[in-house]
Order: C-alpha cells, then structure tokens, then sequence
C-alpha cells in the first residue's frame, strides 16, 4: 500500500513544472512513510511513497527499473499470487534481486506487456514507463480498491494516488459542477468525474496509455476486465445445486483469505461481529495461530454496540483480541481530522468510525483484513431486501403502497431506532411505484431534480439530469432481478462509496486493509449464483450464512444486521451548529460563492431543527462537507 504520481510535459522547455512532483509526493506522505523515491527525465517524472508490506529491504524500494534500465515502475498495492509467477519466470531463466511483487509484476509486464493483468490476483494501481518508446501505461485493479486520478491538457498529463497530490502538479482549480449535482444526492462523488473539472478517475478494471509522440501525445483508455454476469446471459448455467455452490464459495474464500496472509509485517484483522468479519478471521484463523483482532465499540450507543458478539466469535477462535471502547465524543474529536484529510467532498458519516478503527489498530498492525464487499456481493442491505418485497410482488409490498402519503407526513430521521424505521418505511413505500432504475437512484440518494433545482444558483437541465444518472445506471440493465441491484452496487456504491471510505482514512493512519470477498475469482463466481441463493423470504446473504453456520457462533445466524449510526443531528443542532452557521447561513460568503440559493440553505436549517428533519440531516452533513472542503481548497 502505497502512494504514486507521475508527469509528462509536452513542451520541454516548460521541465521546471517537473519539480512539482516532489510537492505532489509531499501531500501523500501518509500513503507511504517508509521511502521517498523519484525517477525523471527531460520531460517525465514518476514519484512513489512507500509503505513497506513485502520485501522491506532497500532494494525493493521505488521507483523500480528493470535490469536493463528501460522500464521503471511505481506500484501501490499488492500482488497476491506473485510467489507462484516468481517460480515461473526464475524457470524461464529470470534472475531476481529482491523477494517483492512490485518486480515480479514489472517482469511479467515487460514478458507479456498489458495482457498480465490476467493473471494478477490482488489490488493495485501502477504505471510503467518505457524510456525507449516513451510509453506510459496506467492500470486499476478489478474492483476499484485503490485509486488513480489522472488529469490531461494540452501542456501535460498528471496522475496520481489522490485528489491532494495531483492539485500540487498545477491542475487548474476549476468546480465540476455536474459532479457537485452527482455529490449532492450520493454524498458521494460516483463513476469517472471528480469535483474538479478536467480530473478523472481511472475506471475499475481498466488501463491507460499515454504515448508521447514528437507529433504530439496519444492518449486511450480501455477496459481489461468487467465482472461478468452469467446470471443474464446464461440463467440455466446458474442453476446449480444449492449444496455444491455452498461448498465451492467456502472453497473460494478460504483461498482467497490465504492469499491475503502474505506479510512481511504485523498483520491482524477488523472484527465488528457481524458476519462478514466474522467469516474472514474464521478463516484466517486456520491459518494464522493467535490472529490479532480488532473491534471497536460504542459505550453512549448501546444499540449500536456489537462487541459482544465480537468476543464470541475472538473466544471460539482464540485469536489475540482487542477492543477500543469509545463514546460519541471520542468521534466528534476526530471529525476535524477527518474533514482535514479528505482532498475531495465525500459526506460517508461512518468513516468517522472507520478512521478511528484504523488509528487505533495500525497501533499494533500494519496490515489488516476486512469483510467489505460481502453485502454487495450477497444482498446484506435493507434496500436489498426491499428490491427483493418488490420483485416478488409481497403482500406487505401491496399493503404499504397505499399508505405512502401518510408515511411521508411522518417524515423520519437517522437519529434514532422508530425514527429511522418510518424513514426507511417512507423510501420503500415511495419506491414501489417507481421503475428500476428511479428506484435505485431514489434509494441511493437524498434528492431529486426539483430538490437541486432549488438549492442551486445553477441546476442541471432535466434532460441532462436524466441522461446522466441513466449513463450511470447502465449497468442495471432491467433491473428485473434482484442480482441487477447487486451488480449496480458493485459498479458504483462499493467502489465510490465503500473503498473510498476505508482506502482513505486507513490510508491517513498508513494502515493497509485487505478485502477477500472482492478477490476475482469470489466476485466472478457470486454473479454466477441465481437471486435465490442469496436472500429469500427467511434471510438475506443466504448462501454466505449458510456455508459458514457450522464454523460461527450460533447466536451470529439469527442476529440482525446492525449499522452504526453517527450522531450527526445532534451535532449539527449542537455543537456544530456554529460551523452550519459559518459555512451555510452566512449572506456574504454563500453569495460570493455563487453556488447555493441562501433562502434554500435556511430552509433545509429550519428543517433540522423540527420535529420530522427527514433527510435534512443527510443533505446538510453532506453541505457542510463541500463547503469545508471549498474553504480549504478553492479559496486563495
């Protein structure tokens, strides 16, 4: 786990903007501690931050090049099945000097040129350069688990780990306004675009080339892998039987947790217990003899709290387990931190939790494992389950519609249990009537059209509105299953929501997390698995809950699934009531803004503060964010 960059001018007489890369390895310095290494030539520069996880000798620091000096490589992430491609190229002659993936990756790249990323198993963004044809190459893994932006213009092209190290390369500071729509319903910034204008995202699974012609530059991206879905192409190849697809899922996780125990330093894993972790230090504990786990629990928020069944499953499989008891105040003290780190607006409450999991256990691990992407993968949200009513015509489908006026008037917020039911009651009521896709993006978001319309100075045009979340939705296909929900998630939400979460603030404390449910091969078979398999009219993640039953803790299979909720209305009612009165209801500054209608900012205020705050609470976190983030970054 690392931190990369890298520039190529186009103009050689402007290689002074080549020093720029050293500011721009300076602002990701908690990505990689352990070594600074840069590469430069007339009119291109790499940089890599180190984090030192395998092979933590000098020699297998970076940049890296090749034994002839023609390619140099800056890696962030991992390789998991290096070992196994190591042997084969030492077979074909191949001589080695350090025991790392990162020249082993280099090696076969060289070997086989963009087609090895077939045979990568593990997480990764990296760039080679190719001294002789000035070629660059740019790559993402499968699952957008590490990130890449990349910025191009008529002078240069830039990429690098994160939002706060490509703005030191001279990008132009320029608001994306269609993203900021895109933000305002997600509280998340989704697919290629960034808040910036003119910065992109790597896309999951796919690879760049730049070619620095004496004509001029070329510049393609292409995609090398999607997840694929036999479930739509193929339905009776996915029939198979319930029992054999049970053992070959177990089959598959357990490899790949194996291949995630590769270390050269202290490794350790999260353990909230729920399910998904639950099953992740069940089987590394096959593996690993007095595994370190890591829980944290929530002393003011007792409803939320699930250390106990945490200790079940840490005192079945005796693994060396620690729990970090917090209160609400523990969090708020970290928010500033939080909103200090994040380089672009992204309004994810829980990554409060998640930034102080990450402090507190990169403590006594450099390495952690997770459960993320099982959800996703086997239908753990409620909104899974609400797809599902709807898709299988319920009676408690048909009984709600007719009730959905009256729900809205109940309003609902996240603040506590009741109130959270009734607004989630409200949403699923207000999305039975709706087509697949308004029903995913209803449910995925917090606004509507007529909502942005309000609140900006300048709202998108309907046609644009619709025609951008339809591209954005394309992977929902029909959206007549419940497995198209699923594959939606995994295109947008996981890697734009969940994975920006936890890559960014383990990041800020340089703690690298691995997920084995987002391995390849556990990914390409769950989308061979019918709807069926998955959730049913007694449980959701059927067939994940069922492989592992006779492995966990009893009282783990009949428990709910139990988010955490932060506190956050009662925040913004209290103690930072004076930041939403700085940032939102101040007249001078929202007016030389020129973003937001002040009389909609003091209504979704007035809101807050009554008896039915909705989703005001979401939409004004997710405001604060933004303009937090817009005084540190877009303000001289």
């Amino acid at each position: 786990m690392c931190g990369i960059a890298g520039l190529a001018v186009f103009d050689k007489n402007n290689s002074r903007f080549l020093d720029t890369i050293v500011a721009c390895s300076k602002a990701m310095e908690l990505r990689g501690p352990d070594h600074e290494g840069f590469f430069r030539t007339s009119n291109v520069a790499l940089a890599h931050r180190r984090l030192s996880i395998i092979d933590t000798s000098d020699a297998a620091n970076q940049p890296m090049f090749s034994k002839d000096g023609r390619y140099v490589i800056v890696f962030n992430g991992e390789f998991f099945n290096f070992s196994r491609h190591r042997e084969q190229l030492i077979q074909s002659g191949m001589q080695f000097k350090t025991t790392s993936d990162t020249e082993v990756l280099l090696e076969l790249f060289i070997k086989e040129g963009i087609s090895c990323l077939e045979k990568v198993n593990g997480f990764f963004a990296f760039a080679v350069y190719d001294t002789l044809t000035r070629k660059m190459t740019l790559a993402r893994d499968r699952m957008g688990v590490k990130p890449l932006y990349y910025f191009l213009n008529d002078d240069f092209f830039g990429f690098a780990s994160e939002m706060k190290g490509i703005v030191q390369l001279g990008v132009p500071r320029e608001l994306d306004t269609a993203a900021l729509c895109d933000y305002l319903h997600l509280n998340y910034i989704p697919g290629q675009k960034s808040i910036l204008k003119g910065v992109l995202k790597l896309l999951p699974g796919h690879f760049a080339e730049l070619e620095l012609n004496d004509s001029g530059p070329s510049f393609k991206v292409k995609s090398y892998y999607r997840i694929p879905d036999t479930y739509r192409s193929n339905p009776s190849a996915v029939e198979s039987d319930y029992k054999q697809a049970s053992s070959e899922l177990s089959r598959l996780l357990d490899k790949a947790v194996q291949r995630r125990l590769v270390s050269d330093v202290p490794l350790g894993a999260f353990l909230s217990g729920g399910i998904d972790s639950s099953v992740v230090v069940g089987l590394a504990s096959r593996h690993v003899k007095g595994l370190k786990t890591f829980s944290i629990g929530f002393r003011d928020e007792p409803h939320f709290d699930e250390t106990h069944y945490a200790r079940l499953v840490a005192d079945k499989f005796k693994t060396d387990h620690t729990e970090f008891s917090l209160t609400t105040d523990d969090l708020y003290s970290n928010l500033f931190a939080v909103l200090d780190y994040l380089d672009e607006p992204f309004a994810d409450s829980s990554s409060l939790a998640v930034n102080i999991l990450s402090m507190h256990t990169r403590k006594h691990v450099t390495v952690a494992l997770s459960g993320d992407g099982a959800d996703e993968l086997f239908g753990g949200y409620n909104k899974h389950k609400a797809e599902w009513l709807i898709l299988n015509k319920s009676l408690f489908t048909k009984l709600l519609k007719p009730v959905s006026a009256l729900l809205s008037n109940q309003g609902g917020s996240r603040n506590g249990p009741l109130s959270n039911k009734l607004r989630q009651l409200h949403r699923f009521a207000e999305g039975v009537s709706l087509s697949p896709q308004q029903r995913y993006w209803r449910w995925c978001g917090f606004t509507t059209l007529s909502d942005l319309k309000d609140l900006l100075v300048h709202p998108p045009g309907e046609l644009y509105y619709h025609s951008n979340y339809s591209e954005l939705l394309a992977p929902l296909g029909t959206g007549s299953e419940l497995n198209d929900f699923l594959y939606m998630d995994m295109q947008m939400v996981l890697p734009d929501d969940m994975l920006v979460k936890v890559d960014r603030m383990s990041m800020a404390h340089s703690l690298e997390v691995r997920s084995p449910f987002l391995d390849y091969e556990v990914v390409n078979y769950s989308f061979q698995l019918p709807d069926h398999f998955k959730i049913d009219k007694q449980a959701q993640k059927k067939i994940l809950k069922d492989s592992f039953k006779d492995m966990l803790p009893e009282a783990l299979m009949t428990r709910g699934k139990q988010g955490f909720e932060v506190p956050l209305l009662t925040w913004l009612r209290g103690g930072l009531n004076a930041l939403v009165t700085e940032l939102l209801l101040d007249k001078e500054f929202i007016s030389s803004q020129g973003i937001f209608r002040l009389e909609e900012l003091r209504k979704l205020h007035t809101k807050l503060h009554s008896s039915q705050p909705g989703d005001a609470t979401a939409r004004i976190w997710a405001l604060i964010v933004f303009q937090y983030w817009w005084k540190k970054h877009m303000v001289s």
